[in-house]
């Protein structure tokens, strides 16, 4: 059996548990920080994404604002390098630049719906704050309007098979898909808000 035009999704602890805890702190002060304080991100967040607070209409380049998520940018370079070799495309680390990042704070009742990451090449998400039962990440498969008259798969098919998978990382995790990979965040039903860093990287200009 041959397994043709796989869709490679890369996940993994993002340091280690000692390196881990110290930036994690950090990252989670400073968004304690910003949550504060980004008003226009507070009132962005009201009209696109109800129920909870992303940066992403405000400051979405936040590894140039803090030193926090400046340091996050250089513990993902070794990630990336890793999710192209196994994705074996002619490029390198280096044609690649961090165009976005941004955070996402999830309190019960947030979701986020299905969407892809126009122009950009390589997307993630570093998982900090994951309470128990909090929602996962939901993967559609890239061929799904192409099946026509295709049968469902079994209930227990294997992941392979499926339509749509959902990927539940541990806290302190990173994951990275290709960008054009339509995806989704259920409704989080935990009391304590589920918090991550989403990013993406896209072609370097010359």
């Amino acid at each position: 059996m041959i397994q043709a035009f796989v869709t490679q999704i890369y996940n993994q602890p993002l340091s280690s548990p000692k390196n881990l805890r110290s930036l994690g702190d950090r990252l989670l002060e400073d968004i304690e920080n910003l949550l504060a304080s980004d008003e226009v991100g507070h009132q962005w967040s009201q009209k696109n994404y109800v129920s909870g607070y992303t940066s992403y209409g405000s400051v979405d380049k936040l590894n140039r604002v803090f030193d926090s998520f400046k340091k996050l940018e250089q513990t993902l370079e070794i990630h990336l390098k890793n999710y192209l070799n196994s994705l074996e495309y002619e490029i390198k680390p280096k044609d690649l630049y961090m165009s976005q990042c941004w955070v996402n704070v999830m309190p019960e009742g947030a979701q986020h719906t299905a969407h892809i990451h126009p122009l950009s090449v390589i997307s993630g998400t570093v998982y900090l704050q994951l309470p128990k039962g909090s929602s996962p990440i939901k993967f559609e498969d890239p061929r799904l309007g192409l099946f026509m008259n295709a049968p469902q798969p079994k209930l227990k098919a294997k992941i392979t098979n499926q339509r749509f998978i959902t990927l539940k990382p541990d806290e302190g995790d990173v994951v990275m898909f290709e960008s054009w990979l339509r995806h989704e965040v259920p409704q989080n039903t935990t009391a304590e808000p589920r918090i991550s860093v989403s990013f993406n990287y896209g072609w370097k200009k010359d």
